[in-house]
């Protein structure tokens, strides 16, 4: 998983139909779609088809009712309340921000604005007159100054705004102008992609990108009723929390500011009440642990691990639970012998281990809270699943008979690689054996070591609570429970609209 400075560019592109862009030439923009995902999205019936409208609710994260912008005049807004995520970030977390728009309301006074009020750093250019030439020097501008400062100094979070292509469809409709408007869009939005990549300090940083488009067009130009052409819009997104040809499911404008603030880790303040909610994308393949994790075995595991400890004169504690969860036995054996100060062979604490674990899982092995519904919604919504554990194959087998064979493609455990968690191999034979790159790869776990092999074999992870508190850390999600994410894959994998 790419590690590093978290950073977040949102390119806004104003008025770009779905139809059209399919069949116009924008290779910088199937670049992002190919990294992640590009996804049509329906405009919410009470919001108007218009520029004012929804860009705040892209840029603030709450919908029309609670910034109160329901035209192309910004007065009467509730933006103080509600702020876009720029100003947010800089004045209640200190972010270096930037913003780049010629448009007049998204920056300044003019008719109720600025929608932005608050960036560290602002480029404003507006075009000279309400034509489609001066709309393009214009954006050319911004782009050319949006260039240097991404490639140059360092805003955490980023919005460039282009506006020709919906000066375009208004003055010369959805025909091949507008094509061609588009096709220099994506050039620009390439030579802003080409200046993040070109920092000195881009290898050690986490880029999110998205790409949005506020409304659509009627063919004839303009827009602002009620017709699907209008109120199709859509969503590119890459980054390191996005696997590439993610599955997402339906998507609102509102999503795109509460993707922000999750690209930079910095989880939403209930006191902002977002409508949005980051993208939930599905991932190509899940890789579930095995103890602890699908099944309540941690409990049988330790049970076991304080039996053995006993009668080799150590007293198991908490202190003890990091150095023998989610080890493979041999370990878990040596670390007893070291702390016991005994003369036992290694060998034989290691089979008495795995012969009374054995026995206690074919005894009382049980799901844990959500796990059959995680299982039964991979199964049907045909995401590959393996099992990848750290213990040996009798181990495994008996909580198959559980668990169902029919839940998973393949199955890993201790001893079928040449070495196992916190190494990464495990995880890198499961990926392999279903032909799925890692980093498109969900890893479902519940201790240290598990999380480390996991994230060393270049996997997102999500992790489910255990014994052992695992802190917060890019790419990685902490869950409640299983629950929780069998709910998220229900939500990804649903049909847009």
């Amino acid at each position: 998983m790419p590690g590093g400075a978290r950073r977040v560019l949102v390119v806004g592109i104003d008025g770009v139909r779905l139809d059209t862009l399919h069949t116009a030439d924008t290779p910088h923009l199937d670049e992002v779609a190919a990294a992640g995902f590009l996804a049509p999205l329906t405009i919410d019936a009470g919001t108007p088809t218009m520029s004012g409208p929804c860009w705040a609710t892209i840029v603030t994260g709450v919908r029309v009712d609670k910034h109160a912008v329901w035209g192309n005049d910004f007065s009467g807004n509730r933006l103080g309340v509600f702020s876009d995520f720029a100003t947010r970030l800089t004045r209640q977390d200190g972010r270096r921000t930037y913003v780049a728009a010629g448009w007049q309301p998204l920056v300044t006074v003019a008719d109720g604005g600025p929608l932005f009020h608050g960036p560290s750093r602002l480029t404003h250019i507006a075009p000279a007159t309400e034509t489609c030439e001066d709309w393009d020097d214009t954006d050319e501008l911004i782009t050319t100054e949006a260039v240097r400062v991404l490639a140059c100094e360092d805003p955490e979070a980023s919005f460039v705004y282009l506006g020709a292509v919906d000066e375009t469809g208004h003055i010369q409709g959805c025909g091949p102008a507008y094509s061609a408007a588009i096709a220099r869009a994506d050039e620009r939005l390439g030579r802003v992609l080409t200046a993040v990549r070109s920092r000195p300090s881009y290898a050690d940083e986490a880029w999110t990108v998205i790409v949005v488009t506020d409304h659509g067009h009627r063919d004839e130009g303009g827009h602002g009723g009620p017709s699907d052409l209008e109120r199709t819009a859509w969503i590119a997104c890459a980054g390191p929390d996005i696997p590439a040809g993610a599955q997402v499911g339906t998507l609102h404008h509102e999503d795109v500011a509460a993707q922000v603030f999750a690209a930079l880790d910095r989880p939403a303040d209930s006191h902002w009440t977002l409508d949005g909610r980051p993208f939930i994308t599905a991932p190509q393949a899940v890789l579930c642990d095995m103890d602890g994790t699908l099944v309540d075995s941690e409990t049988l595991w330790l049970r076991t691990v304080g039996e053995v400890a006993a009668e080799l004169g150590h007293t198991l504690t908490d202190a003890d639970t990091p150095e023998v969860l989610g080890r493979a036995v041999e370990d878990t054996a040596a670390y007893l012998r070291h702390v016991a100060a005994t003369a036992r062979p290694l060998n034989d604490i290691a089979a008495d281990l795995d012969a009374r674990f054995l026995a206690a899982v074919e005894a009382d092995t049980a799901l844990l809270p959500g796990a059959r519904r995680l299982l039964d919604t991979l199964l049907d919504s045909g995401i590959p699943t393996a099992l990848v554990s750290a213990s040996p194959r009798p181990v495994v087998d008996a909580v198959l008979k559980v668990l169902g064979t029919e839940s998973f493609a393949t199955t890993i455990a201790a001893g079928e690689t040449a070495r196992t968690k916190p190494h990464p191999d495990p995880y890198l034979a499961a990926a392999r054996a279903l032909g799925i790159d890692p980093a498109a790869c969900l890893a479902v776990e519940d201790s240290p070591t598990g999380v480390a092999a996991a994230e060393a074999a270049g996997c997102r992870v999500a992790v489910v609570p255990s014994f052992v508190s695992i802190g917060r850390a890019p790419g990685r999600q902490l869950l409640t429970g299983l629950d929780e994410l069998a709910r998220s894959f229900t939500c990804a994998l649903s049909p847009t609209s």
